[in-house]
Formats: structure tokens, sequence, C-alpha cells
């Protein structure tokens, strides 16, 4: 099959905006149509092209697939899953300090600390809030590491990490979601130079980046007609449970506004206002970081409303800052078996793994695309789950385009209202047609 562009990538919407192909001064990020960020070729196509290799979507990259990545920075590390990759420990539990200020657990601010305190690194390239909003931003003061606490559900970017990064003396950390690793492992792997200027990946599970309009809808939702900032995605409600947090954000005369998030529906499963790249990622857990953390959205963790996390160390020396941490009382965390884990990403690992092989087709069909993913996730499932995945599918596009044509939540509630119901249905015929398959002791998913 003839060679895919970059640009063609981008065009079929597989991009999730991480930026590594634009670390040339003449290239730069774009938002696109649908609230995303984008690179933009325009000034130099031909050097833009230059950089596939370095895309975590690069449909023609055979070689450097999640599994070979880790075997080449993972050496040391003996226990492998199949569903999670190479791993030390798994962990759940929260940072006495930073728990209270954090969207979760607080392990990442944890963590972002010991890194700069212990001189591990020497600066984080981390999310933070700039001028009401939040991006990628350089970080050196570890006594001020709460300003770095809390989740963004918005479009970010890396370009401009290996634009600067030379011009940063001393070892550097980042933290991101999966593709946006993948993409430095990437970059590592064909400048190994960069192995040991960047020494430490902090990775976030993560159930599918959100369109900017994401957050312009929940503005809305809370109230607020017009411009928002310093928006906060996960509030959280002490006496209740972790799930029952709310969104808030502040309007054009600093007042704020704040909603239960559980009032606008299920806005995860339903895949609304998603990357449709995202529907393309087997990699459930970050499986190319040093430590991955995630929510804890199991029992009895998930009774918790200040939170908890689930941790995977995948090197020793993340271990051991998790093993310390314990050991001073600063975590209070405990080993958890790998089955518990696995039930804190139920959904997305039957999403992401198991549906794969029927997304992959429908991909092919109409974008011409073959990627090349891990066999063992190509697999064939039942009707009735190939009938969710294509409303789930149809819904994610559809909310996108709505919300370009309507900018309203009250409008777009209105148009989406129909098409959920549609998944909602769908979904329930496929819960009841695996209940007769258990029933008839068949085979289920």
């Amino acid at each position: 099959m003839k060679q895919i562009s970059l640009q063609k990538i981008v065009e079929s919407e597989l991009c999730t905006g991480c930026g590594a192909c634009v670390n040339d001064p003449e290239l730069k990020m774009q938002w696109n149509k649908n609230g995303f960020l984008i690179p933009d070729w325009s000034n130099n196509p031909e050097k833009f092209e230059k950089q596939i290799h370095l895309c975590p979507f690069n449909p023609d990259d055979t070689v450097n697939n999640e599994d070979q990545l880790a075997e080449e920075f993972f050496k040391e590390t003996k226990e492998k899953d199949l569903q999670i990759g190479k791993f030390q420990q798994v962990y759940a539990g929260y940072s006495n300090d930073y728990r209270n200020t954090s969207s979760s657990g607080g392990i990442a601010t944890f963590v972002f600390e010991k890194l700069l305190k212990d001189k591990i690194v020497d600066h984080l390239f981390i999310v933070k809030e700039v001028e009401g909003s939040y991006q990628y931003q350089w970080f050196e003061d570890w006594k001020l590491i709460k300003e770095t606490s809390k989740t963004r559900y918005i479009p970010v970017t890396l370009a401009q990490l290996f634009k600067e990064i030379n011009q940063k003396e001393g070892k550097v950390a980042v933290s991101g979601v999966a593709c946006f690793i993948k993409a430095i492992r990437l970059k590592q792997h064909y400048h190994p130079e960069l192995k040991e200027k960047i020494p430490f990946l902090i990775g976030i599970i993560c159930g599918g980046l959100k369109s900017q309009f994401f957050t312009d809808y929940l503005s809305q939702k809370s109230g607020i007609k017009g411009d928002y900032h310093q928006q906060q995605y996960r509030i959280k409600d002490r006496n209740s449970s972790a799930s029952d947090y709310s969104f808030g954000a502040y309007d054009s005369k600093n007042e704020f506004h704040q909603m239960k998030m559980k009032t606008v529906g299920d806005m995860w499963g339903t895949g609304l206002f998603k990357s449709k790249a995202c529907d393309f990622c087997d990699d459930v857990t970050t499986e190319l970081a040093d430590i991955s953390l995630g929510d804890a959205w199991i029992s009895p963790y998930s009774k918790d409303g200040l939170g908890n996390s689930v941790i995977i160390t995948r090197t020793l020396l993340a271990d051991e800052i998790i093993r310390n941490g314990i050991a001073s009382q600063e975590l209070s965390c405990q080993a958890i078996s790998l089955d518990l884990l696995k039930k804190s990403q139920a959904g997305s690992f039957k999403h992401r793994q198991l549906g794969m092989k029927y997304r992959l087709k429908q991909l092919r069909k109409e974008e011409g695309i073959v990627l090349n993913k891990r066999i063992r996730f190509l697999q064939t499932i039942p009707f009735e789950y190939k009938i969710v995945q294509k409303e789930r599918m149809r819904l994610r596009k559809a909310s996108l385009a709505l919300w370009e044509k309507t900018k309203n939540a009250e409008k777009f509630e209105q148009e989406i209202k129909p098409l959920k119901k549609i998944l909602s249905d769908k979904t329930r015929f496929y819960h009841r047609m695996q209940k007769l398959r258990r029933i008839l002791n068949l085979k289920t998913i």
C-alpha cells in the first residue's frame, strides 16, 4: 500500500497535537475547526513531512510500537502484562501533602516535588496555568509545586519542548498522556542523547483527549455567558464519592460558577468531544512512562470523595520514589493486585483494546489508512458490540460538528439528544445479549 503522508494523518484526524513534528522555527501549531491543536506545515511542507517518524500514529512504523519501545527503555524491568505493559509494582493511594489540592490522589505533584528536590532533574515540562488557561510550561521551583496540581481537560502541545530543550542546562522530566509519552520515546529512540537529557517521564492514564469545545460547553452549562477563565475540571466533594465531582470557572466579571458533572451525563463513555485519534490508541495505561498515574475507580477507593490514585511503576527509580514515600509516611499507599488495577480502567480496556479491530476496519474504509496496531488486541467482537462501537464513533463525530454549528449548550443538547438515545438503546441491547450468552455458556466480553 502507498506510504501515508504526515499531512494525510493530520487531515484524517489521527493527530492528537503532541507537536513532536513541530520542532523547527518554521513550523508551528494551530487550532482546527474541531477545537484541537494540530500542526501548521504551510511554511515548509517538506521539512514537516520529514518528521513523520516521530508521529505516535505513523501507520508505516512497524518497528516502534509500545512493546518494542518498552524493551528499549525498560531493560531492567522484568514483570510484564499483556494489557498494561512492563512494570515493577502497582499501588493505590494518595499523597498526604498534596491530595487536598489535586484532582485525584496528588501522586503526580508528589513525584514532581521529589524529582526537583532530590536533584534527579533540574526542570519539569508540565501543564500549568498561563493567563487564565493552561499549557505546557517550564517549572523549576519545588517550593511552588502546588501550582502544578489539578487535571486539565483541554488541548495542549509539547511543541515547545524540543524547540527549547537544548537551551536548558541539566536534565528534564516531562508529564503527558500516552501518545505524548510515545512521541518523546520516539524522539529519544532516533536521538539517543535525549535519553540522558530526559531521564524521567510521568504518564497520565487518559480516558480520551477532549476538544476545546468540551470546556466551552461546560462553561455554558455552569451558567457562564461569554468568556471564561481559570476553569477547574475536578472540584472534589469530600462528603461524596470520587466520581461526584464538579466543574467550575470564572466569568468575565471574575464571578465563579460551579456545577456537578453528573448533571451533564456521561461525557466519557459516550465519547462526546473526544479526539478521533484516541479511538486508535491501544495504550490504556501509558506504557512507556517511568511511572503511570490514574484515578482509582475501584472500591473501596472510589467511595472516598477526596480521591485516590492508581500507580504503576515501570523503572527501579520510579518504584524507589514511591516506596520511599510510603516509608516516610508522605504517601498513604499500598500495593494492589493486577486484577484490581485493571478493574479501575475496565471500560477503557474494553473499548480501546477489544474494539480496536472493528474501528481499524472502519478507518480503512473511510480513509484508506491501515494502522499497524499490536496483533493481540485485534480481536473479533460479537455483532452486538460492533453496533455499540459504530454508534460511539458516530456520536463522537456528531458532537464536534454540532457544537461547531451551534456553539450553544441548549441547542447542542437538543440536536445531540436523539443520537445519545440511539447509543443508549444499542448499549442496553448489547448488555441483554451478553446476559443471554452467559445463560447459554457462550463467550462474553
